[in-house]
């Protein structure tokens, strides 16, 4: 009898914790919301009526046609939807990198202004030369901003920055963010040189921590982490609305499927279509490989609950240079025995490589493969509430028993 009570004091004892930690989120959430909303008026209000057409879109779960175009979002040089900062003045710019700045850290900000940059770099690595259509190919100006719905206290609105290598997307639901993913940041180059010992490397240590707590595990604990010894050329789940999983598992998304349509100039058609093609060959993956990295359900990879003290400190460190891009105290680290982390190619620096930590309510994607391992991909996601997905059926829910 003793013991059952225990167990019971025990149970109470957890939810009072977790009671006590969504509150903390939740009253987080509405701090962060009150900056996103009087930060997108002020953008919203400095717009004339043509840009703020395009800046502007339906609510969240308004309809399914407008709701469909809030849970397109990519990573790849092409039309992200929405009003790109090139085309507005100075001071609306401005106001529109506020309105950037509420939705991260200062660490995260700091991180997507030097991916934004990052394109005039990466110009110049390719001598000028890629245009993708448009009369500058790598512009920092084409990252474009949308606000669905009314900035405010009560219903569902959100907003989306997305550009090359950037995709925010957060989701505010009575006056309290719920969702602050998909969140992707990439780095093209990965490293470039600066004046002085350091390079610049925007996902350094997303990179480094990684591969230090793998070189920490024993030959065994290492083995069973590893998927393959060779990496893909991306992350598996790429721009998928949802990651669904399922017993088979989905597999990674190719190339010419990662932009808003089909690529209609057969140049540039053929020119991604070539690109993909190379790098799946210096990859050497074939059928069995895809499957064997294929996202599912259940985690692949080695247990945090395998890991000893200090490799969990690793874990939780790494962790957090996904979760720390947005402001404190909107997410919670989770348990750490139950995040899996999997990992494919060698694991020397300089090396092709890429992994992936995942637990419950959670997916992490990491790749360095493109471009000679100098080209990096990540990204941060809740498979059950990417979008806000869980929230928005609650919400509209409620709603209809009003």
């Amino acid at each position: 009898m003793a013991s059952v009570n225990a167990d019971e004091n025990r149970a109470d004892e957890n939810r009072a914790d977790q009671n006590r930690a969504d509150q903390r989120r939740l009253e987080a959430g509405r701090t962060v919301a009150a900056r996103m909303a009087e930060a997108a008026a002020a953008w919203l209000e400095s717009l004339d009526d043509r840009q703020r057409a395009v800046a502007t879109a339906r609510a969240p779960g308004s309809d399914t046609e407008s709701d469909a175009e809030r849970l397109r979002w990519y990573y790849t040089p092409t039309d992200h939807g929405g009003l790109p900062l090139r085309e507005l003045r100075p001071a609306q710019q401005s106001r529109a990198m506020q309105l950037v700045a509420s939705g991260l850290s200062a660490a995260g900000y700091g991180t997507v202004a030097t991916i934004m940059g990052l394109e005039n770099v990466l110009d110049r690595t390719e001598g000028w030369t890629v245009d993708w259509g448009r009369e500058r190919g790598r512009d920092p100006g084409l990252y474009y901003l949308r606000v669905f719905g009314e900035p405010g206290a009560s219903g569902a609105w959100a907003w989306r920055l997305g550009g090359h290598h950037v995709s925010l997307n957060n989701l505010v639901v009575d006056g309290a963010v719920r969702s602050t993913t998909p969140c992707f940041l990439g780095a093209d180059p990965a490293s470039s040189p600066l004046l002085g010992p350091a390079p610049l490397r925007p996902l350094g240590g997303t990179e480094d921590l990684a591969r230090e707590l793998m070189r920490s595990l024993p030959a065994e604990l290492a083995e069973r982490a590893t998927l393959l010894d060779r990496a893909p050329l991306d992350i598996i789940g790429g721009n998928r609305a949802r990651i669904l999983g399922g017993e088979e598992g989905e597999q990674m998304i190719r190339l010419p499927d990662l932009w808003r349509g089909r690529l209609r100039e057969p140049r540039l058609a053929e020119l991604v279509a070539r690109m993909d093609r190379q790098g799946e060959e210096g990859t050497g993956y074939d059928a069995a490989d895809h499957a064997r990295l294929a996202l599912t359900h259940a985690p692949k990879g080695l247990p945090g609950s395998a890991l000893d003290a200090g490799q969990r400190e690793l874990l939780a460190a790494l962790l957090m240079t996904y979760l720390g891009r947005v402001p404190g105290g909107l997410t919670d680290v989770p348990e750490l025995e139950d995040v899996h982390l999997a990992w494919a190619g060698p694991t020397e620096p300089g090396a092709a490589h890429y992994y992936r930590l995942q637990g419950p309510r959670l997916l992490v994607e990491y790749d360095n493969t493109q471009r000679g391992a100098n080209h990096a991909h990540s990204v941060w996601r809740d498979p059950e509430a990417d979008f806000g997905h869980d929230v928005l059926a609650a919400h509209r829910a409620a709603a209809h028993r009003r």
